[in-house]
């Protein structure tokens, strides 16, 4: 066994060696934990695991539970731990905030809104030079749809099936996956287009995506012809024609998709809607809430992947590294638009905020994790497309850098989903190895593998082999 814990599963993987000695717990039991879950926390608050984990403490890209049993986490908080759980820059600048200045709103300068806001958009090209700071990013989301429309005059907006951008009533109208949705109105000036998906959808295949790792479905594009972008380009154009008005307030799109499973659309396509978008007089968003940042490795954002220069950028997660914070960031004359009358955000752009995402900017670049995340995401990416090869119920394994998807299917001809007791069992099996990672879908049939960006190829060797064995034994109970 990897530890001395007893576990359900075993491994002849080796956790590799941490120095980190986690303080001992000391709180509550873990029943009475589970007792107060029950009666005081709202139950739309789901848990993952059969048995939910209680974490007590982080430290880089692990975690350590109320046992002391350590797991390395590939899921990161849902990708929000960008430097890793705890990092010691990030700890200190946010140490010595505190003691000097919790709090004044915005209505005050303090140094570190005009600092920061100065690093954040050095690292955005022009015209993206102002930035409306919030805390989260569903407020980031809904903000920039207020401005769209604004700005435009028009209020339509159009987003894609299997998008996510938010849990709020406005932000709701522009989240295209069912789970989500509750059954109030929402969407009131909201259109959703078909996803290009080329792995899923109708078009696409080997040669489409911008990925280490392509698809195993056939395609009949060539080299710098992509035949099953120029199909899902017409149905972006039959939504145009049918679904909205002639003049349109936006358009927004994650580089790659987040909650649905690192879905990624064949490589000339963004630049095209936006165009598209653009001749109906809308405007282009980029939500960068978990490509941001230097996760795809090749660029710092998600659009750069896509060679494009949106009107709107929003960010959020990883920006501040589990502390709650996000941002708008947009052209001059776009943000004036909000300047008419009042808009206003209480804790947005605080002094504790804006020196934390000061902090996680310069670990990002003195750690080289945007380098790191190309390295170690490309190993990672490659590692499991052998596994796909072995295995028949990996379907596709995709992303780029440390935003990947591994989508779990019956099987790669009908690419049906694999049912959902059956990829449970690979998921617990998993954490019981010490490994955890997240899940996501329109039937929750996606492993989402999106770590702190410091992991290290030892990691992912440590992590490809956990799944290898749950996969393993997956096979050997359904034989």
């Amino acid at each position: 066994r990897q530890q001395k814990w007893k576990s359900f599963v075993s491994t002849q993987a080796k956790m590799p060696p941490c120095d980190f000695v986690p303080e001992k717990y000391k709180s509550y039991p873990y029943e009475r934990m589970q007792k107060i879950r029950e009666q005081n926390i709202s139950p739309s608050l789901r848990m993952y695991y059969k048995k939910p984990l209680l974490l007590h403490q982080g430290h880089m890209q692990w975690l350590f539970d109320y046992e002391g049993r350590r797991y390395l986490d590939l899921f990161a908080g849902i990708v929000t731990v960008s430097v890793g759980h705890c990092h010691p820059k990030v700890t200190v600048a946010t140490q010595k905030q505190l003691a000097r200045l919790w709090h004044t709103t915005n209505i005050y300068m303090h140094p570190s809104i005009q600092e920061y806001a100065e690093k954040l958009t050095s690292l955005l090209p022009d015209p993206l030079k102002v930035v409306y700071l919030t805390n989260s990013g569903s407020e980031a989301n809904d903000l920039a749809m207020f401005m769209a429309r604004l700005y435009t005059r028009n209020f339509d907006i159009i987003s894609f099936r299997g998008a996510y951008h938010g849990g709020s009533p406005y932000t709701l109208g522009l989240t295209s996956i069912g789970l989500y949705k509750h059954g109030v109105a929402n969407g009131f000036g909201c259109s959703t287009t078909m996803l290009p998906d080329v792995f899923r959808g109708p078009w696409g295949g080997s040669r489409c995506r911008d990925s280490p790792v392509q698809t195993v479905r056939k395609c009949s594009c060539s080299e710098g012809v992509c035949h099953a972008n120029d199909q899902y380009i017409e149905q972006f154009k039959d939504t145009l024609n049918t679904s909205v008005p002639k003049t349109i307030a936006g358009f927004i799109a994650e580089p790659i998709q987040g909650v649905n499973g690192a879905v990624q659309y064949p490589r000339s396509f963004l630049k095209e809607a936006y165009q598209l978008v653009r001749e109906r007089g809308g405007i282009c968003i980029s939500d960068e809430v978990q490509t941001g940042f230097g996760r795809t490795g090749s660029h710092f954002w998600g659009f750069q992947t896509h060679d494009v220069v949106p009107d709107i950028v929003t960010l959020a997660k990883g920006i501040g590294n589990g502390f709650p914070m996000a941002a708008v960031v947009t052209t001059k004359e776009i943000a004036s638009s909000l300047a008419q009358n009042l808009h206003f955000n209480t804790f947005g752009g605080s002094p504790l905020a804006c020196v934390v995402g000061a902090a996680v900017l310069d670990a990002i670049e003195e750690d080289g994790l945007q380098k790191n995340s190309e390295d170690v995401g490309t190993y990672m990416l490659l590692e499991l497309a052998k596994l796909r090869d072995k295995f028949e119920v990996v379907g596709d394994v995709r992303g780029k850098g440390l935003m990947i998807g591994v989508e779990m299917v019956t099987d790669k001809d009908s690419r049906h989903p694999l049912p959902a007791e059956e990829i449970n069992q690979i998921w617990e099996d998993c954490k019981d190895m010490g490994v955890l990672i997240g899940r996501g879908g329109l039937y929750s049939q996606t492993f989402r593998i999106k770590p702190p960006m410091c992991i290290t190829k030892k990691d992912v060797d440590f992590a490809v082999e956990v799944f290898y064995t749950a996969l393993q034994r997956h096979m050997e109970k359904a034989a």
